[in-house]
């Protein structure tokens, strides 16, 4: 198999992707302010790490990742939902995203909410479309099943919960990685779940995917507390210090910052010694687990 690039990887369906999340909210019929804010929100731009994952875990396999490019589109849509409701006054009450105006500023709180609510409810309108690229019925069935798990009150909506419950106490290391396992860490899970299997990957390999995943989702977050306390606010497009000024409990403040980098690394180490045990053509998996953990957006 020829050698691609992770850049030439993300710059291939990334392009892709985005045109199918257009080309998904253009058609629909539907009041053109609505569809205005949920295009803002989806053409903010962003790493799209969930739908690579997706791509990434198919290409390991040795399968094309278009296969999967129904079920990455609903992902970020799902994705995207959790930002605009995140951003709003009643949550984390942010007036940027990605250096933009966040959505509800644009276009107001109601639209706002409402566009979120049209990019959940059409991202699984969006998965069921997956029998048209020749998909077993009961493969679609279990990646909705997962996907509404994932992204649900089990998943990233518990998560977001406990986030907010948590605000303003002293939650020990614990607490910390199951509100982060939930509200960050499921999404990016299933991702890489659904890629195998659409795959066909065997139950003992999607355990050590799932193992993967466990070690990915909690990295990703102690670099986001990191950035947060250490870095460039051009580059994250968000104020610096949002964490500490919302009195979050964080990986820095509960570990210290030199406790919090190693601790970083070593679910990067963990997460790729479970990409190794599966001797597959893994190379860009490992290289989105390394975009990951030193990132500085």
């Amino acid at each position: 198999m020829n050698k691609i690039s992770l850049s030439a990887f993300s710059d291939k369906y990334k392009d892709i992707l985005e045109k199918e999340l257009k080309k998904n909210v253009e058609k629909l019929v539907a009041p053109n302010n609505l569809k205005d804010s949920m295009l803002y929100s989806l053409n903010a731009g962003g790493k799209r790490i969930r739908p690579l994952l997706l791509f990434a875990t198919l290409q390991a396999y040795g399968k094309d990742p278009l296969k999967g490019l129904l079920a990455a589109t609903a992902i970020e849509m799902i994705h995207t939902y959790s930002l605009i409701h995140d951003d709003l006054p009643s949550m984390d009450d942010d007036d940027l995203r990605r250096g933009l105006p966040t959505n509800h500023k644009v276009y107001g709180e109601a639209t706002a909410i409402l566009a979120g609510d049209a990019l959940l409810t059409y991202s699984f309108q969006i998965m069921t479309n997956m029998n048209q690229q020749h998909i077993p019925a009961d493969r679609i069935l279990t990646t909705i099943n997962l996907l509404a798990k994932a992204a649900g009150a089990e998943g990233m909506v518990g998560g977001q919960v406990a986030d907010i419950e948590g605000e303003n106490k002293a939650l020990n290391q614990q607490e910390l990685e199951h509100i982060h396992l939930h509200k960050t860490g499921k999404l990016l899970e299933v991702s890489i779940i659904i890629g195998a299997i659409l795959a066909e990957a065997t139950s003992s390999e999607i355990k050590k995917l799932q193992q993967f995943s466990y070690h990915l989702g909690l990295a990703f977050q102690i670099r986001d507390d990191i950035l947060d306390l250490e870095g460039d606010e051009a580059l994250i497009g968000k104020p610096i210090g949002s964490d500490m000024d919302n009195h979050k409990s964080t990986y820095p403040k509960i570990l210290t910052m030199d406790g919090a980098k190693r601790e970083l690394d070593q679910h990067i180490r963990q997460a790729k010694d479970q990409l190794i045990g599966l001797h597959l053509d893994s190379a860009i998996l490992e290289e989105i687990t390394d975009l990951i953990a030193y990132r500085n957006n």
